[in-house]
């Protein structure tokens, strides 16, 4: 049994959408799902299956950074034989042009963190991918519903205070935005060959200094909510 999700199999769905705040599964989960079963509560970490036109799928929080998320994705996929997990979360802009409330797809992740080191040892430098086949439904999708989006490497810090990094010149080399758990999420797609992907939402900017509300993070970021509940139903 999993340690730290209490379903019972058959309870969650083979899609998953993955939100690092638990309070965004919950928002997602009562405003765009039918016939709602919440069948997570451990460490208050929700998690919630319920059908969207009619297909079945869950939302999950995944808590904040690779550690945490490694812990619930590995968890979803060994115990509930989990095929497609979707990152729905946010991401601070790392250039002047990404804008607040500007959806983004994760095509790749450069990271900071040691996970992809110690995954393969001294001298590979192995670069987490999403899943295409998910990346290129997303990209017609969000066209479908007049949705733009920007497509790009994000990188996931291991620290989200870390201002030794030098950001621009990681802009400079094409990252879009920077948030904590798309590598890991990657990796793991990989290790258990299953479909992921990462579509976010910027809010906040490193370069102007704009940023969001933390209610505006858990509810006002819909377009990126809507693009991820058509692209599961897909998968």
């Amino acid at each position: 049994m999993s340690t730290h999700i209490g379903a019972e199999p058959g309870q969650i769905a083979k899609t998953v959408l993955f939100p690092g705040d638990p309070l965004r599964a919950k928002f997602i989960a009562e405003n765009f799902l039918d016939d709602v079963v919440q069948y997570n509560t451990v460490r208050n970490m929700f998690g919630y299956t319920g059908k969207y036109k009619g297909h079945l799928i869950s939302v999950q929080g995944s808590g904040m950074g690779i550690p945490s998320l490694s812990i619930y994705a590995t968890e979803l996929i060994k115990f509930y034989g989990v095929q497609t997990i979707i990152r729905v979360g946010t991401a601070g802009g790392m250039r002047e042009d990404v804008k607040i409330g500007d959806v983004i797809l994760g095509q790749g992740s450069t990271t900071d963190s040691a996970v992809t080191a110690n995954t393969f040892g001294a001298g590979i430098y192995y670069a987490p991918l999403s899943n295409f086949e998910l990346l290129d439904s997303a990209y017609h999708v969000a066209q479908e519903m007049n949705v733009p989006v920007r497509v790009g490497n994000i990188f996931a810090a291991d620290r989200f205070y870390n201002d030794e990094i030098d950001m621009k010149k990681l802009a400079d080399y094409g990252c879009v935005a920077t948030e904590m758990e798309s590598a890991g999420l990657f990796l793991i797609g990989a290790k258990y060959n299953i479909k992921t992907l990462s579509i976010l939402t910027c809010s906040d900017n490193l370069v102007t200094g704009e940023a969001a509300s933390a209610k505006e993070r858990e509810q006002s970021f819909t377009d990126m909510m809507k693009v991820s509940l058509e692209t599961g139903i897909r998968a």
